[in-house]
């Protein structure tokens, strides 16, 4: 990776993915973690705060060293023993049916591979386990996909991989038998930037 992307970019998504709200959309969709828990784009750490109290532990994979180093803090903050690892959702080395619950925020936008991370994700869940997910992606408003995909070249560019104009929900969906989505705006941001997709899908078999 570029110095730009492990020393400038973990700061700036720090701060984009930290409003207020956002945070309530975290808290809304970790209500439901139990068990054996794997969060895909662990970033900066900004979920710990939002995990149910009974959770005691997280398995947790970013491929970018750098925003490991922000996290630190709020590792050092929290009741939750993080096990980190530095490598990419797209390849896991974790044994089949490993976990109860799959968590990903802000996260599947970045994924050079998103299908074979979603394949991932279903595969190291048990039967009956929860892909917990808040993404951003594509509108449902013509005129705004426009411009996603006008500005999805730039923003991969500038911000480390990112879409615009993914369909998260069509890509859970080709993945997962039962999949749950609720589709809005996130409140006081451009369009283009603010269509998310929050919801749970489960591995039934």
């Amino acid at each position: 990776m570029s110095f730009y992307e492990q020393r400038i970019l973990p700061y700036l998504i720090d701060l984009s993915c930290s409003a207020s709200a956002i945070e309530k959309h975290r808290r809304a969709i970790l209500a439901g973690v139990t068990g054996d828990i794997l969060e895909i784009g662990f970033g900066t750490g900004l979920n710990l705060p939002h995990y149910p109290e009974s959770v005691r532990k997280i398995v947790t994979v970013d491929s970018n060293a750098g925003v490991h180093t922000i996290a630190q803090k709020r590792i050092a903050a929290s009741p939750i023993t993080v096990e980190h690892h530095v490598l990419s959702g797209e390849n896991l080395p974790m044994a089949d049916c490993s976990f109860d619950s799959v968590v990903s925020t802000f996260t599947l936008c970045s994924i050079p591979d998103v299908a074979q991370a979603l394949a991932e994700i279903y595969r190291v869940l048990k039967p009956g386990g929860k892909f917990f997910f808040v993404e951003h992606g594509l509108s449902c408003e013509p005129n705004v996909q426009v411009w996603q995909n006008r500005l999805t070249p730039i923003q991969k560019k500038i911000a480390g991989g990112c879409h615009f104009n993914r369909n998260i929900r069509e890509l859970v969906e080709h993945q997962f038998e039962q999949v749950r989505v609720q589709e809005l705006y996130l409140e006081n941001a451009p369009k283009v930037a603010a269509y998310l997709y929050k919801g749970t899908a489960t591995k039934v078999s």
